[in-house]
């Protein structure tokens, strides 16, 4: 161990915190400590309670550390916080595993409370997962919900939303994650008699990944540390990057106000990069005002410089990634060896279409949506049927209100829709037979366009880009997402010259990410794509960092000084993934649209504040 690492691991009393930059050993530091606590002070291994944030850091670190032991006689608790707090309220009110939620139940709690308020939307599981989202949000940063503004839905629905799904859970006795964390500190407020058990139980305390932590979490562990205060937190305020599911890097800055005379370790050798990739990520991490300055270095030599290359689009990009997979493979290096990051888990659908188009094996580690099943596809897709001749009474109900014609559906019953049939629904009210007259007449336009042009059409001769604007103002959410999905579904038909064609197209990509979400299960050797949030934790001898610009990195909804902050973070946090090689590219046009290159390549290459 080198200096500072021995200096953090030789620690007994009292509060520490210590800086662990990317590579710097923090796995090895904290193993280490609960070894030097037992084998140099005596303390008894069940008074050590170990804190990560996911179940494989916990299982790993246990095993590093019976590693270093040498046998299983060590009652040490390895655990997430979930878990830990999970067993206390076992024991407080002889909760089990079937007191905890399942997902399934969890949407289907909240499905029947949106059609209880009767509340609309588009995308049923988006609208579901947004709220829940919510919800944890609001639970896990301790706002009061009548300080908390929805983006989904009004003030008082979410409310309603909160509060109807708060009560159902109580109703069957369940318990959702979050709820662990309320329920552990309401009892640790109102029963001392609990708190001191526990407090007597867990003498010394070491966190993990300590920049993660949530304002519940960090006040249960407040009061679970004392009288003594034997705490001892690891984390790099420069890889907080879960702010949305309320993680606050401030409670790691302010560390030392809550525990004053605090002893302050920074780990400050990067093992895992080479020089050239440590150096302009530090330049770039330096741009941040709110952190801990730190000095790091690289322990191992100078290698490539970081490359940067523009591209006119993403298929040129891509193409380029794909050539340099094939020559880096062709000279004995690994598919696994490489990782391509990306900001966002929609951005990579061209590139798996072209990595599937040269064979090449990936596995993916968030969920890629499949573009053609988001509702937006579908309307067009509908669209394009009954444009193809299509009477399906199910096509015309998926969009002949979008935009409104304010057509009813009791006048929709039949299997076959005739339009001769609605005419006469709607005589005594021509203005929408008109409507129905101009969609009839807008079927035959796109019926003889290409796909490309026919998108278009729907979007400007037929009104669906209005329909997206006053929907998205419904639902609170930003317009320029729908035109997204829109613009990315117009620039993917481009180049075929007919619908069969087009859907064939399409049917073969579902299928074949079908076939890939299987394989990867058993997949050992691929090229990994992921998000830069997914990335965390992980190192790759070769990384690629794709559209690296403005309005995707940093993203277009991070507008205050906070959100640039965690949007460089979470740049920081990909350019220090690469051990070897890092490749970063930025596009001058995405879906036909011109696009800037990002601040954070100016700023890698320009010493920060």
């Amino acid at each position: 161990m080198n200096d500072a690492q021995k200096e953090a691991v030789m620690h007994k009393e009292g509060p520490c915190l210590v800086l662990a930059g990317p590579g710097s050993g923090k796995t090895l530091v904290i193993t280490k400590r609960v070894e030097y606590l037992i084998k140099k002070h005596g303390v008894n291994p069940s008074n050590i309670l170990v804190i990560t944030f996911t179940k494989a850091a916990a299982k790993e670190m246990k095993q590093r550390f019976l590693g270093l032991m040498g046998s299983e006689k060590y009652p040490v608790t390895f655990g997430t916080f979930h878990a830990v707090y999970f067993t206390i309220l076992k024991y407080a009110y002889h909760f089990n595993a079937g007191n905890i939620i399942r997902e399934e139940a969890k949407y289907q709690y909240i499905k029947e409370i949106v059609v209880r308020l009767g509340l609309e939307y588009e995308d049923e599981n988006e609208f579901l997962s947004d709220l829940l989202g919510e919800i944890s949000m609001v639970k896990n940063s301790g706002i009061s919900l009548e300080h908390y503004y929805s983006a989904n839905c009004s003030e008082e629905t979410f409310r309603d939303v909160y509060k109807l799904y708060d009560e159902k859970l109580r109703e069957h006795r369940l318990i959702d994650f979050d709820d662990m964390l309320i329920y552990t500190y309401e009892l640790f407020k109102e029963r001392a008699d609990i708190l001191a058990a526990w407090q007597k139980k867990y003498q010394y305390i070491l966190i993990d990944e300590f920049q993660d932590i949530n304002k519940v979490q960090f006040d249960i562990i407040k009061m679970l540390a004392k009288p003594k205060d034997n705490l001892f937190v690891v984390g790099d305020d420069d890889q907080s990057i879960y702010r949305f599911r309320g993680a606050k890097p401030e409670l790691m800055l302010g560390f030392e106000k809550d525990y004053p005379g605090t002893k302050k370790v920074l780990l400050d050798t990067n093992y895992r990069s080479k020089e050239t990739i440590v150096e302009p990520a530090i330049r770039l991490i330096n741009h941040n005002k709110e952190r801990f300055f730190k000095e790091i270095k690289a322990n191992r030599e100078s290698g490539e410089e970081v490359s940067f290359t523009l591209f006119e689009s993403q298929r040129e990009e891509n193409k380029k990634i794909i050539e340099q997979i094939l020559e880096y493979v062709k000279n004995g290096g690994s598919y696994s060896d490489i990782a391509i990051l990306f900001r966002t888990n929609t951005q990579p659908r061209l590139l798996m279409e072209q990595l599937m188009d040269y064979n090449i094996p990936f596995s993916a580690k968030d969920k890629i949506p499949n573009l053609y099943e988001h509702w937006i596809a579908k309307d067009m897709f509908a669209y394009i049927r009954m444009a193809m001749g299509s009477r399906e009474r199910r096509d015309f109900l998926q969009i002949m209100n979008r935009p409104k014609r304010y057509i009813k559906r009791e006048n929709v019953d039949e299997e076959q829709i005739a339009f001769d049939v609605l005419y006469d629904c709607y005589k005594e009210q021509p203005w929408i037979a008109e409507r129905i007259e101009k969609l009839e007449y807008d079927l035959k336009v796109i019926g003889r366009i290409s796909p490309y042009a026919a998108i278009n059409y729907i979007r400007q001769g037929v009104g669906y880009d209005d329909f997206c604007r006053e929907y998205a103002d419904y639902r609170r959410i930003n317009e320029e997402d729908l035109f997204e999905k829109l613009d990315e579904l117009q620039e993917g038909a481009r180049g075929y010259k007919d619908f069969d064609a087009w859907f064939t197209h399409i049917e073969e990509y579902t299928k074949e990410l079908e076939r890939l979400s299987e394989e990867q299960k058993s997949r050992k050797d691929g090229v990994i794509l992921a998000t830069l949030h997914s990335s965390k934790g992980l190192e790759f001898p070769v990384v690629y960092i794709i559209d690296v610009n403005e309005s995707i990195m940093p993203y277009k909804k991070a507008v205050l000084e906070a959100d640039i902050e965690e949007e460089r973070r979470m740049f920081y946090v990909g350019m220090t993934r690469a051990k070897d090689r890092l490749y970063l590219s930025a596009i001058k046009k995405l879906n036909n649209h011109e696009i800037e290159i990002s601040r954070f390549i100016r700023e890698m290459n320009e010493p920060g504040n």
